[in-house]
């Protein structure tokens, strides 16, 4: 136990024969229970686990009997803890990229209850941009932009780590079973925690890289997949939070800015065109495409701000 709390890691593993025994040997000695949920891995993964569930009996295996991604996996570890009565679970990858040093940080916000759910923030400090390959760190630096505007949590950086800790509150009043189940797990993760009301915190971690790890992401596939599932994480969190839930005023201030872009490009393909065509572009038409950009800039902004302002209790202290 950590300060009188049980805690469960939640190990998700596909393909992870070389890191796996790793990361479960230097696990500290004060976790409670040690859940490695197998999916469905093509190597010697769940044979690697099993044996450590014979050595220590901490370690549970559980194997997915298809491939679900690792936001499954994550959730049918939650869901474990969420059943056995774990106070607080921690998500640590298969892929020992998880300094097991950094986990007392991700705890004691949780323990002493000032925050339901931290996650740990490699971009804080000079190491992030010495350790973390380029296309990755400015990948992440844009998602996490992105996310910011979806999930609401204006405070929270580093969006794709997966170096968590989730309260018993938060376990027994989050929908796990509808987890996203892949590589936008984390972003999925957090707008669910924002139409819940939960505090979110980041807590400075070190990266980890180099250590034998392979990355099962593919850039090409997720270029504009991420993005395009931030869009309706977006409208899913306006909905729910804002309108189903309790009605907050910055809807019409989105609304307003979102027409006005329809506007802006419509005024903008007739002017292109007219300029194409006849050579000139009609003033009024130049001038209702100014009017439009400075109108649609300023709504979503305003919006913006009511939306910091309506989530400014959730920043865990």
């Amino acid at each position: 136990m950590y300060r009188n709390k049980k805690i469960g890691i939640v190990v998700p593993a596909y393909n992870e024969e070389t890191q796996i025994e790793r990361t479960v040997k230097t696990m500290p000695d004060y976790v409670d229970k040690i859940i490695v949920v197998d999916d469905m891995s093509k190597d010697r993964t769940a044979e690697i686990a099993k044996r450590l569930e014979k050595e220590d009996n901490r370690v549970l295996l559980i194997q997915h009997e298809k491939n679900g991604g690792v936001g499954k996996a994550i959730g049918t570890g939650y869901i474990w803890c969420r059943e056995n009565d774990i106070d607080i679970a921690v998500v640590m990858a298969g892929d020992g990229q998880m300094d097991p040093d950094d986990m007392p940080g991700l705890l004691d916000p949780v323990v002493e209850d000032r925050a339901d759910y931290t996650k740990g923030n490699r971009l804080i400090t000079g190491e992030a941009w010495k350790k973390i390959p380029r296309i990755r760190y400015l990948g992440n630096s844009a998602l996490t932009l992105l996310t910011k505007i979806a999930s609401g949590y204006w405070h929270v950086t580093d969006s794709q780590t997966g170096y968590t800790a989730l309260n018993r509150k938060a376990l027994r009043m989050l929908p796990l079973e509808g987890i996203y189940p892949r590589y936008g797990m984390p972003n999925d993760f957090l707008v669910t925690c924002n139409i819940y009301n939960m505090r979110v915190m980041d807590v400075p971690i070190k990266p980890v890289y180099d250590v034998g790890e392979k990355s099962g992401i593919r850039i090409s596939k997720v270029l504009f997949s991420l993005p395009m599932l931030l869009i309706r994480l977006f409208f899913r969190r306006m909905i729910q939070k804002y309108i189903i839930r309790d009605f907050h005023p910055l809807i019409f201030f989105y609304a307003l800015g979102f027409v006005l872009v329809l506007v802006d490009i419509y005024l903008i393909i007739r002017l292109s065109i007219q300029w194409i065509s006849q050579g000139f572009a009609p003033p009024m038409t130049a001038l209702a495409i100014l009017f439009c950009t400075i109108m649609a800039m300023q709504s979503i902004l305003f919006a913006m701000l009511f939306d910091m302002e309506a989530n400014r209790d959730l920043r865990g202290k």
